[in-house]
């Protein structure tokens, strides 16, 4: 990836992901969208686990704006029978994330046929090291394997400010996990919008409704794709 659009990438990672927790486990997107008609759809219902920091919880957004939101609504109007859980919370480093996991497993009333996993931003934004972000990550990749639960894992990126050798070693991290874990990968979560400053809000951290938008149409594909068949 070339580095066109790194100043405001370096804000977007570094500024941060979110400000003060605001939830501990997540909820159907559906029960804070209530007045947002979903498509009809037959068949198994499926169900995926959104786990993720700010950029999942909807900083910034309306209710019905965040990315989970979005990415039922897009996956249901292919004609797929999906329920997304939106377990972001703001500000959650994967050190947060980790502690909470195995909860937000055990809070449900059924284990997720996916997994989308996505952390890191916050650990970048504290300068922590990319071997404890790496051991966090795997250790939930540990547990999501443990439970038979297929993982889609979102990647960041390092804006080079940080120095070359970090860089390097934290953005080797998704990569590495995922082919050793056997999960599916997005390379780089905000690859549709890092360089777009019109999809980013005035707090040049997060994405507007439009680059959710934008964000879902991405990535909707690799969703897909890592769904198992339903039964």
């Amino acid at each position: 990836m070339k580095c066109r659009g790194w100043p405001l990438l370096a804000a977007v990672l570094l500024t941060a992901c979110g400000g003060a927790s605001d939830a501990t486990g997540g909820q159907p997107v559906g029960a804070a969208d209530e007045a947002t008609p979903l498509p009809e759809v037959h068949g198994p219902q499926q169900r995926i686990l959104a786990f993720g920091d700010s950029l999942f919880a909807g900083y910034g957004l309306k209710g019905g704006e965040s990315y989970p939101v979005r990415l039922e609504q897009a996956l249901r109007e292919q004609g797929r029978n999906v329920r997304v859980t939106n377990a972001g919370v703001s500000g959650d480093t994967s050190a947060a994330g980790l502690q909470r996991l195995e909860y937000v497993l055990d809070s449900t009333d059924a284990l997720p046929d996916l997994a989308i996993v996505e952390l890191g931003g916050n650990d970048l934004l504290r300068g922590i090291s990319p071997a404890e972000t790496r051991r966090n990550l795997g250790a939930m990749l540990d547990m999501l394997e443990e439970r038979r639960i297929p993982v889609l894992l979102m990647g960041m990126r390092a804006p080079p400010n940080l120095g070359e050798a970090y860089v390097r070693e934290f953005d080797a991290i998704y990569p590495a996990l995922a082919e050793e874990h056997g999960a599916a990968l997005v390379p780089f979560f905000l690859e549709s919008v890092y360089d777009q400053p019109a999809m980013i809000q005035v707090d040049r951290v997060h994405p507007t409704a439009k680059g959710i938008e934008a964000i879902v149409a991405a990535t909707v594909g690799e969703v897909a794709a890592a769904l198992p068949e339903a039964r």
